[in-house]
């Protein structure tokens, strides 16, 4: 019998999956251009929700974190990865209509990808947000706050609460927390959700023992410092340590012994 040929697992490597161009409709009449990468032949066991880092400065759903994300995770931990552009956001999926509002209108963006997945019967769905997208999810995660307007269409979220039933978590990379204020993280507190913050030793805006302060008002977040990473994750050892514990958190049975780590090469059939 001919063996299958195994590759390694590199930089620039697409894994099998069924990926679909989608369009995200969101409350205030925009339409996101998006992605959806599924598992090839089982159904998804959970869901990754993207949002990525700042468009003024090159974020958007194709930034190599992201993209590596959908590229490997479904075929690697069978999780349905969706990456979208945020409002005026371009990459070479296309470009998102409206124009970036800083954090704020972008809360119906966060609504636009919760709902998308809910309404499509995808499992155990997290918001992975990177820098900024970090600040999406820890805003707007939850719906609108308590005293504003209400609940944040799209994300069935209850009035005058903020809870919204739409998602199990969330995972944050390289978190600047500059926009995020202590009644966010207050919210995050009182749902009992999991944050799960990943924080590069060298990171521009926010390092370990920061976060830690910052996050401890948050009794189910957890605090994981990177040694020798920076706020860009450059670097496959970087990308690894990223998609394993995004893994550990959604579906820690894909994770082989004895390091308890995603495969690192890929037997083709």
């Amino acid at each position: 019998m001919t063996k299958s040929p195994v590759t390694e697992i590199r930089a620039a490597t697409v894994l099998p999956a069924k990926r679909t161009p989608v369009t995200l409709p969101t409350a205030d009449g925009l339409r996101l251009v998006g992605e959806l990468a599924l598992p090839a032949d089982v159904e998804p066991v959970a869901t990754l929700i993207c949002l990525h880092p700042l468009p003024t400065h090159g974020g958007m759903m194709d930034s190599h974190l992201l993209r590596k994300a959908s590229f490997r995770l479904p075929a690697l931990a069978s999780l349905a990865v969706l990456r979208f552009n945020t409002r005026g956001t371009s990459s070479e999926h296309g470009t998102s209509e409206g124009e970036f509002d800083g954090g704020e209108a972008e809360r119906y963006d966060v609504a636009a990808g919760i709902a998308y997945t809910a309404d499509a019967g995808l499992p155990g769905r997290w918001l992975l947000g990177w820098s900024f997208g970090t600040e999406l999810a820890l805003r707007w995660g939850l719906g609108d706050p308590p005293g504003g307007t209400g609940a944040t269409p799209g994300t069935g979220a209850t009035p005058g609460t903020g809870a919204s039933p739409g998602i199990e978590g969330a995972i944050l990379l390289s978190p600047p927390l500059h926009r995020t204020t202590d009644a966010d993280l207050d919210r995050w507190a009182a749902s009992g959700k999991p944050l799960i913050a990943l924080i590069p030793e060298l990171d521009d805006y926010l390092r370990p023992d920061e976060a830690r302060r910052r996050f401890a008002r948050v009794p189910s977040a957890e605090v994981i410092a990177v040694d020798g990473a920076k706020h860009l994750w450059v670097g496959e050892p970087y990308v690894r340590i990223v998609l394993n514990e995004i893994v550990r958190r959604l579906n820690p049975a894909a994770l082989v012994p004895p390091a308890m780590a995603l495969p690192t090469e890929w037997e083709e059939s």
